[in-house]
C-alpha cells in the first residue's frame, strides 16, 4: 500500500478550538463566522469551551448545525468531572453535572458530529484505587458515548503499571490519548504507541516546551505552556508514528494544542503535506503566511 492510500480516510486532522488561529480567516472576519470557514478546511476540531462550562443543549445544537456532515467535535469534559475545578460547584452532586454534561452532548450526538468526549485528568490524578474506581464510575454515567482518556500523572505508564493501565483501557473501551509532550517529571506522560481500541485513536500535540510545562500560577502560564513550533524532523517522525499506529487501529485522529504562537494550524499543514494529504484551502491573503513559516 502507497503512503499516500494508507492516510488518506484513516488520518483526520484538526486543531484545539477555532476562535484562535487568525491565519486560517480572511481579515476581518465576524466571530460567528470562524467555526464555519473551519470546518471546511479542517474535519474535526477539539471543543474545548467546554471544560470551562457545560455548554447549553441549543448551542451544541447550533454549533453542529454550522458544519458540514463530515465534520466532528473532540468534546472536552467539564473541569468539574475531572478534578480541576476549584471552590463551590454549581451544581448539587457529581451525577447531577454529569447528567447535565451528557444531556448537552448527546445533542452533538443525535447530529451525528460527537467524535468523543475528551477526559484529561490533572497532574495529581496518579494511579491508584480510588482513581481507577474514578474511571470505572465515568465510564457508567457516560455509557454510550465514546470517550478518550488522557493521563497527566506518569504513574499510569510506569514499569510495572503500563500494561496493566492499557489492558484497563482496553477492558473498559476508552479511547487512548497519547500524547506529544514535554518529558518534564512526573506531571507528564511518556509518548505510549498502543492503541486501547481497534477502531479510533487520538493523539494530541501539545508542544515540547519542557521549561513552560510547569508555568502553573503564572498569570499568563497556557501561553507559556504550549509556546512550541515543532520542526520539520519532529514533524517526520510522527509520520513515521502514525504509519505504525495504523497497524492496529483503523483511524487515527491529531489535534495540534500548540496554539500560543500562532503555530497550530501550520503544523498541522506540514504534517498534512508529510502524510500526503490535500491541504485544507486558504483565503488568498493568508497564504503567503504560511509560505513564510514553511
Amino acid at each position: 500500500m502507497n503512503q499516500e492510500n494508507l492516510f488518506n480516510g484513516h488520518v483526520q486532522i484538526g486543531l484545539t478550538g477555532w476562535g484562535d488561529h487568525d491565519d486560517i480567516y480572511p481579515k476581518g472576519i465576524k466571530s460567528g463566522q470562524k467555526l464555519h470557514d473551519y470546518s471546511v478546511q479542517f474535519p474535526l476540531v477539539e471543543l474545548d469551551s467546554s471544560f470551562y462550562g457545560i455548554p447549553s443543549p441549543e448551542r451544541m445544537l447550533n454549533w453542529s448545525l454550522q458544519t458540514p456532515e463530515h465534520f466532528g467535535f473532540i468534546v472536552k469534559a467539564y473541569q468539574g468531572m475531572t478534578g480541576h475545578a476549584r471552590g463551590e460547584s454549581p451544581y448539587p452532586d457529581s451525577k447531577t453535572m454529569f447528567m447535565r454534561f451528557r444531556e448537552s452532548v448527546e445533542v452533538m450526538q443525535q447530529q451525528g458530529k460527537l467524535k468523543a468526549v475528551l477526559f484529561q485528568y490533572p497532574p495529581w490524578f496518579d494511579c491508584q484505587h480510588k482513581h481507577v474506581d474514578i474511571l470505572r464510575r465515568t465510564r457508567e454515567w457516560m455509557k454510550g458515548l465514546p470517550l478518550a482518556l488522557e493521563f497527566r500523572n506518569q504513574s499510569w505508564f510506569s514499569e510495572d503499571m503500563r500494561e496493566r493501565t492499557l489492558l484497563f483501557m482496553r477492558e473498559e473501551e476508552w479511547i487512548h490519548t497519547i500524547c506529544d509532550e514535554p518529558q518534564a517529571g512526573e506531571g507528564s506522560v511518556p509518548t505510549v504507541l498502543v492503541p486501547t481500541r481497534d477502531d479510533i485513536t487520538l493523539v494530541r500535540m501539545h508542544g515540547r516546551h519542557t521549561a513552560g510545562w510547569h508555568a502553573s500560577g503564572q498569570p499568563n502560564w497556557r501561553e507559556i505552556r504550549y509556546l512550541y513550533r515543532y520542526s520539520e524532523q519532529e514533524l517526520i517522525e510522527w509520520r513515521d508514528h502514525i504509519r505504525e499506529l495504523l497497524r492496529s487501529t483503523r483511524e487515527c485522529w491529531v489535534v495540534f494544542n500548540n496554539n500560543s504562537g500562532g503555530d497550530a494550524a501550520s503544523n498541522a499543514r506540514q504534517l498534512m503535506s508529510l502524510l500526503g494529504m490535500e491541504l485544507p484551502q486558504l483565503p488568498p491573503a493568508q497564504l503567503s503566511l504560511f509560505d513564510d513559516h514553511n
